[in-house]
Order: structure tokens, then C-alpha cells, then sequence
């Protein structure tokens, strides 16, 4: 729920850094099935039919999401800044690899987030107590009372980030053009 909160912040954020949201409409995206087919499966596992898929089956599943996105992202490779969103996606992914397909969240961090876990229900983030790589689990938390309140991982964070890269570089807002080197000057030959 957080992740479309975030996505609409940085649309509003385009025009007000002067760049132009149309311009989302010329970048040339490819494998766009991949990332549908992602969502889907996660909406699958953990809204839809969260009770109804045996445990290993749902870990599978949401690891097979993860495989999709990273076909998406060797697609997408030249746009610039998918490699931040990569690099999120990669950290959060060796912690659900690590713990055999789920997100680990930090107990302290999911009763600041006021989760309640159904037993029997696949969760693609549970609270676990010895979780390997915990410190790329989530660990923070929008705390509960607030709107969103949810936990969240610093691969995350790292993914937001590259998203606002990926979405003012392609609007070429101001953001994008004060991270750039300035071209060089082109070579005039004599006359």
C-alpha cells in the first residue's frame, strides 16, 4: 500500500522540479508483461488467496515474482536509474532468499506498524525473531494510527529512490538535469 502512495508523490513532484509528466510517455519501456505478471502473482499470494496456497507453494511464488522483475530490469537496462531500482529490489531479495521466501520484519517494527499475522496465511513479510540477513528485512515502520502504517526494508528505501531517478530523468525535471555531468563541448574542426 505504501509503494502506490510513493509513486503518486513523485508524479506531483515532477512538475513542481519542472519537468513534464508526458515525457513518461516516450520512454521505451520493454517486458511490461513481467512486471504485470509480478503484481499479479504478489496480489495472488497475499490478498487474494493468501490461505489457499500451502506455505513452500506461496514462498515459491513470491520468489518467481522477484525472477520476473529481474527479467523486466535486464530489459530495461539503459533506462537510467533502474539500477538503483535493482539494487532495492536485489537487497530485498537476498533477505527473502535467506529465509526461505519470505521478508523477515522486525517483531519490534510489526507491533509499531500494528500488523496482526493470520496463522495459516502466507505473508510475504512476518515478524522473525533469528531472521538471517534481518538488517535487510523490514525493520521500519509507519507506525500504526498514521495512514499506510506498514513496515518497510532500507531495500525499500533504495527502490524508491531509484524510482524517483528513473521517473524525473525521464520527465527531465531539474532533479534529474542537477545529477548530471555537463556534456562536453563538441569539437570543431578547423576551417
Amino acid at each position: 500500500m505504501i509503494l502506490p502512495a510513493v509513486v503518486l508523490v513523485l508524479l506531483v513532484s515532477v512538475p513542481l522540479a519542472g519537468g513534464r509528466l508526458g515525457r513518461l510517455a516516450e520512454l521505451h519501456v520493454r517486458a511490461v508483461w513481467a512486471v504485470a505478471c509480478s503484481i499479479a502473482l504478489q496480489l495472488l499470494i497475499v490478498d487474494v488467496a493468501a490461505s489457499f496456497f500451502p506455505s513452500a507453494v506461496a514462498s515459491g511464488l513470491h520468489l518467481a515474482s522477484y525472477a520476473l522483475v529481474g527479467w523486466f530490469v535486464v530489459a530495461n537496462r539503459r533506462i537510467r536509474g533502474l539500477w538503483i531500482v535493482a539494487s532495492g529490489g536485489a537487497m530485498n531479495l537476498a533477505a527473502i532468499v535467506a529465509n526461505h521466501g519470505v521478508m523477515p520484519a522486525s517483531p519490534a517494527a510489526a507491533r509499531r506498524a500494528g500488523l496482526v499475522m493470520i496463522a495459516g496465511e502466507f505473508a510475504n513479510s512476518a515478524p522473525t525473531a533469528h531472521a538471517r540477513l534481518g538488517f535487510l528485512g523490514d525493520v521500519f515502520a509507519v507506525p500504526a494510527g498514521w495512514p499506510l502504517a506498514n513496515v518497510f526494508s532500507a531495500g525499500d528505501v533504495v527502490l524508491v529512490i531509484g524510482l524517483g531517478v528513473v521517473v524525473h530523468s525521464a520527465c527531465g525535471s531539474r532533479l534529474a538535469r542537477r545529477g548530471r555531468a555537463p556534456a562536453a563541448p563538441a569539437h570543431q574542426s578547423p576551417n
